[in-house]
C-alpha cells in the first residue's frame, strides 16, 4: 500500500507499475467510482470479490497473470479488510493499493487494519535529486554524489549552475504536478503555472473538513495557515500565533492531525544529544515544517523574484530550513534540534552511521556561526556538517555541503 498526501503522485506510479509488470491490470478507483465498494459487501472472502467483478465487468481473471491496484483506497473501509484475505489467500493474488494519509492513519476504521499483512510504503515529494532527474540532469546529480562523497569543490561555474537550479526548487517545491509544469514550460519561473501549488492547498484545506471529523476543522485550518508566520518569527512553535491568547489544550489535536496526515513535520528539542535521541525529547518545544517547500511559498504568497535575487535573504532563511526538513524526512533522517538556552542553538541532529551528527543550515555563503563552535566543544562529535550556499569542503571538523547536496546526507 502507498500511502502519501494528496498530489505526491501515488496513483501515477502505481499505474507504471502495473502495466510494466502484468499483462492484466483491474482498476478499482473507489473516489471516482463509489459504486465499487459493493464488491466488497457482504462478504470480504478474496474469492467472492473476484466473482463479483468477473461478474461486473464481463471477464474471467486469471490470478497468475492479473493485478488488482485498488486506488484511493481509504474511501472503502471493506477493501481495506480485505487485503488480509487476499493474502492469505490459496490462490497467488497481486494486489497494489493507493491511499491517502488523512483516509488510511486518520479515519477511524471499524474494522481492524490488516497488520502485518500489508507493506506500506511512504511516498514524500520529489526532492532535489528527484528534481534533476525531471529536469534530464542526470549527469549533474551523479556528481553531486561524488563530489559529497570525496569533500571536492566543484568548478564555480558548475556550483552556481546547481545553485540556480535548487533556488528555482524553492519556488516550486517537488510536487509532480508543478515540477512537470516547469518542465513543460522550459524551466521559465516566469512562466511557471503558480495555480498549481494553490489548487493543490485548496484541495487539502478541502481534505481537513472531510476528514477531520471529532477534530474541529477550524483548528485545524488555523494551524496550518499559520506556519509561514511560525517558520518566519519564531525559534519554535508557538500556540499564541495560532490565535491571540492560543494554548497547547485548544491544539494539540489539530497539530497531531496534520503531523499524522504528513502535511506538518515535526522537529522535537533534544535536551542531551546522545543516544536514545528518545529518551531526551522535550515533548513541549518543537518545531513544524510544511511537507514540501513549494506549497510553503504559495501559502506565504511569496514572489519568485523575492526568492531568487533578494539581496538580503529575507526570505530564504526559513523556506531553506523547510527545505532540509522535507528532505531529511524523505530519507529516514527523523527531524531534531538542540539548544542550550539563549546560547546555542543546532538548526537539526542528523543520526547517521557516524553518528548523532549536529547540522547546522544556512541560506547564503556567510557561515559565521557560533552556535556549532560551542556544540562541538561540548560533545565532541565526529564532525559537523553545514549547509549552505558555499562549495564543498572540510575544514576544522566542519564538512561544508552545499543546500542542493541535502539528499546526499
Amino acid at each position: 500500500m502507498l500511502v502519501g498526501a494528496r498530489q505526491t503522485g501515488k496513483t501515477y506510479l502505481l499505474s507504471a507499475f502495473c502495466k510494466q509488470h502484468f499483462e492484466e491490470v483491474i482498476t478499482l478507483n473507489f473516489a471516482e467510482n463509489p459504486e465499487y465498494r459493493d464488491f466488497f459487501r457482504p462478504s470480504i472472502a478474496a474469492n467472492d470479490i473476484i466473482r463479483r467483478i468477473e461478474l461486473f465487468f464481463n471477464r474471467k481473471i486469471d490470478a497468475a497473470k492479473t493485478v488488482f491496484f485498488f486506488d484511493e483506497i481509504q474511501d472503502c473501509e471493506e477493501a481495506i479488510a480485505a487485503l488480509k484475505y487476499f493474502a492469505e489467500s490459496e490462490v497467488d493474488y497481486r494486489v497494489v493499493a493507493a491511499g491517502s494519509m488523512l483516509g488510511v492513519k486518520i479515519n477511524r476504521l471499524k474494522s481492524p487494519f490488516p497488520v502485518g499483512k500489508v507493506q506500506m510504503e511512504y511516498l514524500y515529494p520529489m526532492d532535489f535529486e528527484e528534481f534533476l532527474w525531471a529536469l534530464g540532469e542526470n549527469l549533474l546529480s551523479e556528481e553531486i554524489r561524488t563530489h559529497y562523497a570525496g569533500n571536492l569543490p566543484f568548478a564555480e561555474i558548475i556550483h552556481n549552475k546547481a545553485l540556480q537550479l535548487y533556488h528555482a526548487y524553492l519556488c516550486i517545491g517537488g510536487m509532480p504536478a508543478a515540477v512537470k509544469n516547469f518542465v513543460e514550460n522550459e524551466r521559465d519561473l516566469m512562466r511557471f503555472n503558480t495555480a498549481i501549488p494553490a489548487d493543490i492547498l485548496t484541495g487539502y484545506l478541502a481534505d481537513m473538513t472531510k476528514y477531520a471529523e471529532k477534530v474541529n476543522s477550524v483548528k485545524i485550518h488555523a494551524v496550518y495557515r499559520s506556519m509561514p508566520a511560525q517558520l518566519a518569527q519564531q525559534k519554535r512553535f508557538m500556540y499564541k500565533t495560532v490565535e491571540k491568547g492560543g494554548n497547547k489544550e485548544k491544539f494539540q489535536n489539530a497539530i497531531e492531525w496534520l503531523v499524522q496526515a504528513n502535511m506538518l513535520l515535526p522537529c522535537i528539542l533534544v535536551e542531551i544529544p546522545q543516544p536514545p535521541l528518545t529518551a531526551y525529547f522535550s515533548e513541549s518545544m518543537f518545531k513544524l515544517y510544511l511537507s514540501d517547500v513549494g506549497l510553503l511559498v504559495s501559502l506565504s504568497r511569496l514572489r519568485f523574484g523575492d526568492i531568487v535575487n533578494s539581496a538580503e535573504m529575507m526570505y530564504r532563511g526559513f523556506l531553506t530550513e523547510n527545505f532540509v526538513a522535507q528532505t531529511f524526512v524523505a530519507h529516514g533522517i527523523n527531524l531534531n534540534y538542540w539548544n542550550s538556552g539563549n546560547r546555542a542553538e543546532i538548526d537539526f541532529l542528523a543520526e547517521l552511521q557516524d553518528g548523532i551528527i549536529p547540522v547546522e543550515v544556512k541560506a547564503a555563503d556567510n557561515v559565521r556561526s557560533h552556535s556549532l563552535g560551542v556544540y562541538m566543544e561540548k560533545y565532541k562529535p565526529a564532525y559537523a556538517i553545514r549547509l549552505s550556499s558555499k562549495n564543498f569542503g572540510f575544514t576544522n571538523g566542519i564538512k561544508s555541503v552545499p543546500l542542493y547536496a541535502a539528499h546526499c546526507l
